[in-house]
C-alpha cells in the first residue's frame, strides 16, 4: 500500500475522486502544513463514498503510522476548534460552516478511536503536537496544548450553542467525538493508578467553573427536551447503518455512511441505541465527566485527599489525592429554576450555578427510569444534590419515580443486578426522610396490572412497596445471595417501619411470611454448622474453612432475622392502632416465633410480639362465641381492640434508622459501570481486547460485580 490506499470506484462524479484522494492523502505520508488549502479541500467536500471494512482498517493502519510524522491528528483537532469557534462567532452561521465542523468531528472521532484501541502499553501515540519548525497561522499559539484548545471549543460550542434543525448532526458528532476522546479510560485497569493518561478528559477538568456549568446545564437540558431535528431523516439513528445519502445530506446519519463504512470502528450493529441518541448521548457523556476522578500527587489545597489507601498499596508511600471533579460539583450545585431556599434564606451560592426546571427533570426521569442509564442519573442527583432530593421528597406524585422503580424490582429476573441495586440504594436513600414514609401509604392505587400474583385494589403505595421489597428478598434468598442485596432491601424496611399506615392484608402477610422464610435458611444453617462441630478431630483445612464459611453465614442470617424482628417491633410499638392487618397476620402464624422464643439474640424483640399475641389472644378467649371464628370475625375483634390498645408492657427500643454512604472509593464501581452503560445503550464499540478497566465477557452486556463501593450505615 502507498501514501494513498486503494479504494474501489463507485462511479466517475468528480466530488467521489476528490474525496477518495483528500481521505487517502490524509492517512498517507505527506506532511501538510496547519495552512495548507488541504484542509479546507479536506472539511469541505461532500463525502458520499463507501470503503469495505478491510479498507477501512487499512485506512486507519496507514494513519497510525505516519501520524508521528505528518501530526495529521493534531492538526485536524486543531482545525475543528477553529471551525467551532467560527461556527460560534458567525451569527446564524452558514450550512458550510457546519458542514466543516462535522467532517472534522468525525473524521477526527475515527482515527482518534483506532490510536486509542491499539496503543501500545503506556504509549497511545497520538503526538499532539507539532514539530517545532512546523510554520502556523497567527491565529495558533503554541503555548496551549492542543487537547485543551479542542476541549475548550467543544465544550464551548455544546455550552453555548441550542440544538435546531443545523446543528443537530454537529451536536450528535461532538458528543460522539467527547466519548471517543474519553475512552482512554476503557485502557486503565479497575486499580488506581497515577500513570493513566486520559489527556483529553483531563483537559476537560481545567476549564474554567463558567463553562462547565454551562456544559452541565446543556447536557441536562438535552436529556429533558429529548431534541428532535425537523430535517428529513430525523428518525435516523447516529449509530444506524444502511445504504443512505452521505453524511451531509442526512440528519442523525454521520457515523453511518461516511467514507468509512462499514463503520464498525465507532457503533456496533448489535448494540442498544436509545430512541433519541441525542439525548442519551448527552448523559453518557454527563455521567463520564462526572464519575471521572484524578488521582494524583498534589497539594491538598487544591485537591481531595484519599485517606484510606490500604498500607500495601504502593501508592501509600507519597502522598496522593483526588484532583477536585468540577462537573460533579456543578451538577451537586444544581438549582431549580423555580425555586433556590438558598436565595431566600440569604445563603445563595458563590459562583456560577446551574440552574434547571427540577419539574420537566422530575418528569423526564419518571418517564425513562425503565432505562439503567436513567436510573444512575437518578441516583446521581439523590445522593450528591440535596436540593434535587428535597425536591423529590416534596411532591405529591411520588408515584411518578416509585412506579417504574417498583416494576423493574419486580421484573427482577430480567435486569441486571446493578441496576436493582441502584433501584433499592435510590428507595433506601427516599426511606431516610420521615415525611416520605408517611406520604407513600396516603396515595392510594386503585390497581395495579403489572402485579401478577394476585389483585391489589385500593393499595397504598406504601404497601405495594413493601410487598416488592420483600419479594426482591425472597428473589435473591434463591437466586442471587448477595448479602448487599438483602441488607439495603432490610434497612429501607426498618426506614419505614415505624410510619406504616393500613398496610394491607397482602404486605402484612409478605412481613410474616419474611420471618418464616429467613428462620428456615437460619435453621438449616445451624444444623449444619451443628454438625460440623461434633464431626471427629482431624479435620481437613478445606473442612475447616468451609464450617468456617458457614458459621460466618448463620451470623449474617443472624443480623437478618433481627432486624425483621426489629421491624416488626416497630410497627407494634409505634404504629400498631394504624395496621391490624399486621397484628392478624402475626397472630394467624404465631407458631413460627416460638422456636426463637429463648433464643439470646431474639428474646427481648420477642417480649414485645407475645405482649401483643397475649393482649389480643386473651380478647378471644374472653369473648363468648357461637361457634367457629371466622376470618372476618377474627379481624373485626382486632379492628375493635386496636383502637384501646395502650402499649402497656411493651419495652420500647431506639427506632432503627439506616442510612446510606459511599464508599471512599466509589470510582471503583462507577467509572466500570458507567462505561459499560455506555457501550451496552449507545452502540459505541471498542475492541474489546484493549478494555482493561472492566472483564470483557460479553462485550455489549452490562457484566455483574459485587456492589462492594457501597454501604448502607446504621445511625
Amino acid at each position: 500500500m502507498g501514501a494513498v490506499p486503494s479504494t474501489p470506484r463507485q462511479g466517475t462524479a468528480g466530488s467521489q475522486d476528490s474525496a477518495e484522494y483528500l481521505i487517502g492523502t490524509f492517512v498517507g505520508n505527506k506532511s501538510f502544513p496547519l495552512g495548507s488549502e488541504f484542509w479546507q479541500k479536506l472539511l469541505e467536500v461532500p463525502l458520499h463514498i463507501r470503503w469495505p471494512a478491510h479498507q477501512v482498517h487499512d485506512a486507519c493502519q496507514l494513519f497510525a503510522q505516519n501520524n508521528y510524522s505528518t501530526r495529521h491528528l493534531a492538526k485536524i483537532l486543531i482545525h475543528l476548534a477553529w471551525c467551532l469557534q467560527e461556527s460560534m462567532s458567525t451569527s446564524g452561521a452558514p450550512s458550510t460552516v457546519y458542514m466543516k465542523a462535522v467532517n472534522a468531528a468525525y473524521l477526527s472521532s475515527v482515527f482518534l478511536k483506532y490510536l486509542i484501541e491499539h496503543a501500545q502499553g503506556d504509549n497511545i501515540g497520538l503526538y499532539l503536537s507539532l514539530d517545532e519548525n512546523e510554520p502556523v497561522p497567527k491565529i495558533f499559539t503554541r503555548d496551549k496544548s492542543i487537547e485543551n484548545l479542542v476541549m475548550h471549543s467543544v465544550l464551548s460550542f455544546i455550552g453555548s450553542i441550542d440544538v435546531s434543525s443545523n446543528t443537530y448532526v454537529l451536536f450528535q458528532e461532538l458528543l460522539n467525538f467527547m466519548l471517543v476522546a474519553m475512552s482512554t479510560q476503557l485502557l486503565s485497569g479497575p486499580s488506581l493508578e497515577l500513570k493513566e493518561a486520559n489527556l483529553f478528559i483531563d483537559a476537560a477538568m481545567i476549564q474554567e467553573s463558567s463553562l462547565v456549568c454551562l456544559v452541565v446545564r446543556k447536557l441536562l437540558l438535552n436529556y429533558i427536551l429529548q431534541p428532535h431535528t425537523t430535517m428529513s431523516g430525523s428518525s435516523n439513528s447516529i449509530f444506524s447503518e444502511g445504504s443512505q445519502n452521505g453524511v451531509l445530506q442526512r440528519v442523525g446519519s454521520a457515523a453511518a455512511t461516511f467514507v468509512l463504512l462499514p463503520f464498525n470502528y465507532l457503533v456496533s450493529s448489535s448494540g442498544e441505541v436509545s430512541k433519541n441518541p441525542l439525548a442519551y448521548s448527552s448523559i453518557h457523556v454527563l455521567l463520564v465527566l462526572s464519575y471521572y476522578h484524578k488521582h494524583v500527587e498534589g497539594n491538598e489545597s487544591v485537591a481531595v485527599k484519599s485517606d484510606d489507601i490500604a498500607a500495601s498499596d504502593p501508592l501509600s508511600k507519597v502522598n496522593t489525592y483526588f484532583s477536585a471533579n468540577p462537573y460533579r460539583k456543578a451538577l451537586e450545585n444544581t438549582r431549580d429554576i423555580e425555586f433556590d431556599r438558598a436565595d431566600i434564606e440569604g445563603n445563595a451560592h458563590s459562583g456560577p450555578l446551574v440552574r434547571l426546571p427540577f419539574a420537566s427533570l422530575f418528569d423526564s426521569l419518571g418517564t425513562y427510569l425503565a432505562d439503567e442509564t436513567a436510573v444512575l442519573l437518578l441516583y446521581t442527583l439523590l445522593q450528591g444534590n440535596s436540593d434535587f432530593l428535597e425536591y423529590v421528597l416534596v411532591r405529591t406524585d411520588l408515584d411518578t419515580l416509585l412506579m417504574p422503580i417498583l416494576e423493574t424490582l419486580y421484573n427482577a429476573s430480567k435486569r441486571t443486578s446493578n441496576q436493582i441495586y441502584m433501584l433499592l440504594i435510590i428507595l433506601l436513600i427516599l426511606s431516610q426522610d420521615s415525611s416520605f414514609n408517611a406520604s407513600i401509604h396516603k396515595m392510594i392505587l386503585p390497581s395495579n396490572p403489572w402485579y401478577k400474583e394476585t389483585l391489589l385494589h385500593q393499595t397504598s403505595l406504601g404497601s405495594l412497596m413493601v410487598i416488592i421489597l420483600i419479594r426482591t428478598v425472597n428473589y435473591n434468598l434463591y437466586k442471587l445471595r448477595d448479602v448487599y442485596l438483602h441488607t439495603t432491601c432490610l434497612a429501607t424496611l426498618a426506614n419505614m417501619a415505624p410510619h406504616f399506615h393500613r398496610l394491607s392484608a397482602h404486605a402484612s402477610q409478605k412481613l410474616v411470611n419474611l420471618f418464616f422464610m429467613l428462620s428456615r435458611k437460619y435453621n438449616k444453617l445451624a444444623e449444619l454448622v451443628d454438625a460440623k462441630m461434633h464431626t471427629p478431630n482431624g479435620n481437613t483445612v478445606e473442612q475447616n474453612g468451609l464450617a468456617e464459611d458457614m458459621s460466618a453465614e448463620l451470623h449474617i442470617y443472624t443480623d437478618f432475622l433481627r432486624i425483621v424482628l426489629e421491624i416488626i417491633n416497630a410497627i407494634l410499638t409505634y404504629a400498631l392502632p394504624r395496621n391490624p392487618e399486621v397484628v392478624y397476620a402475626i397472630m394467624h402464624r404465631q407458631e413460627i416465633f416460638q422456636p426463637f422464643r429463648n433464643h439470646p439474640r431474639f428474646n427481648e424483640l420477642l417480649e414485645n410480639i407475645y405482649t401483643v399475641l397475649d393482649f389480643f389472644n386473651s380478647r378471644m378467649d374472653a369473648q363468648k362465641l357461637d361457634g367457629e371464628w371466622s376470618v372476618e370475625k377474627v379481624q373485626q375483634l382486632i379492628n375493635n381492640n386496636c383502637r384501646s390498645w395502650r402499649g402497656e408492657g411493651m419495652k420500647m427500643f431506639t427506632q432503627l434508622h439506616f442510612s446510606y454512604e459511599q464508599e471512599s472509593h466509589p470510582e471503583e464501581f462507577f467509572t466500570p459501570y458507567v462505561w459499560q452503560l455506555v457501550l451496552s445503550r449507545s452502540g459505541f464499540n471498542f475492541n474489546p481486547s484493549a478494555i482493561n478497566l472492566f472483564p470483557v465477557d460479553q462485550p455489549l452486556e452490562v457484566s455483574t460485580w459485587t456492589f462492594s463501593s457501597l454501604t448502607v450505615c446504621l445511625i
